[in-house]
């Protein structure tokens, strides 16, 4: 199926993003092109650069250098030191790829990542992070965080909060979105025609029968209970210490976890390197590597591409699913 390329933002041009890109252009180049967006003097030296009008243009100029949408900045990016005013730059390359997406130019998106602090002191950004500005952009009043590798699907319910905090925050009607729109996406994105889900309990051995927690009887059981009667396929609750082997991974298509460790902790584990956040909900595909901006090794070169190729591999074969 023939589809425009994809566009990848620069993302903080003080991390590892710029030199990810370049690798990942080298390793791929025409096999999967893509469109960086961004100033090219951010990139590393040495880095071939084809300045192209359109994300169209990336078909032909991969071969030999990588395709870039050109967005220039106030001034050089220095390794390892953010300059927050580099913050409005930042901002307005994420709502560019978001545009040309949207239009139909881009195929989806691969985001680098960002560094929040960086924004806030430079831009005021307003959101607490990448999704929730992806959201807003494209008016989207809820999307879910799926992290995914080849050996595990799994997508925490809360996330970033205080583990104090998910108790409260963890409601019937969240908990119920956010299966409702990771099935969506299994059957949308994934091309999986009946999901199998498997849902985490909150507490230990899922509450063992209210000994360790109520929040299970009380809120997981029921919410759980109307979404099969709904026709969803569910498992659940489990308890979170026993989903995640191998034999458990291969009854279900994803796993739902109530908070962000639950999640996090078994997909580290099983593939550190190659994990990829998925944006769920959004009318595009997103895709991002599953690290942050390694300021302490940025410009040395030794940065691992491998999260960036997946990001990018998967966001080509969920737009082309979802087309």
């Amino acid at each position: 199926m023939s589809l425009p390329p994809l566009v990848m933002t620069c993302g903080e041009p003080a991390g590892i993003g710029p030199e990810l890109a370049a690798k990942a252009w080298d390793q791929l180049r025409a096999r999967l092109p893509f469109a960086w967006i961004g100033d090219p003097t951010h990139l590393p030296a040495g880095t071939p650069v084809a300045e192209i009008a359109t994300p169209e243009d990336a078909r032909h100029a991969s071969v030999s250098a990588l395709p870039v949408l050109t967005h220039h900045f106030e001034g050089p990016a220095k390794p390892g030191h953010p300059d927050p005013a580099h913050a409005a730059g930042v901002i307005a390359v994420i709502a560019r790829a978001v545009q040309l997406t949207m239009q139909g130019a881009a195929a989806g998106i691969c985001t680098a990542p960002i560094h929040k602090k960086a924004l806030q002191d430079g831009a005021g950004f307003a959101y607490p992070g990448h999704t929730e500005y992806l959201a807003a952009l494209a008016g989207v009043d809820r999307v879910v965080m799926m992290l995914a590798c080849d050996a595990l699907r799994v997508v925490p319910v809360t996330i970033h909060i205080p583990l104090a905090e998910v108790p409260e925050r963890l409601t019937a009607a969240l908990l119920t979105d956010t299966i409702l729109i990771t099935h969506r996406a299994l059957i949308r994105d994934f091309g999986i025609a009946g999901p199998r889900l498997a849902v985490s309990g909150l507490n230990p051995h899922a509450g063992e029968g209210g000994a360790m927690g109520t929040e299970e009887a009380e809120m997981i059981v029921p919410v759980l209970d109307a979404l099969r009667r709904e026709g969803l396929d569910i498992r659940g609750p489990l308890s979170a210490d026993t989903m995640f082997h191998a034999g458990a991974r291969a009854g279900y298509d994803a796993a739902i976890a109530m908070y962000h460790d639950q999640a996090l902790i078994p997909i580290k584990t099983l593939d550190f390197a190659g994990g990829v956040n998925l944006t769920l909900g959004l009318p595009f595909v997103r895709s991002s590597p599953d690290h942050g901006t390694a300021f302490d090794i940025a410009g040395t070169g030794t940065a691992d591409v491998t999260s960036t190729l997946n990001a990018l591999r998967m966001a080509d074969r969920l737009a082309r699913t979802r087309a």
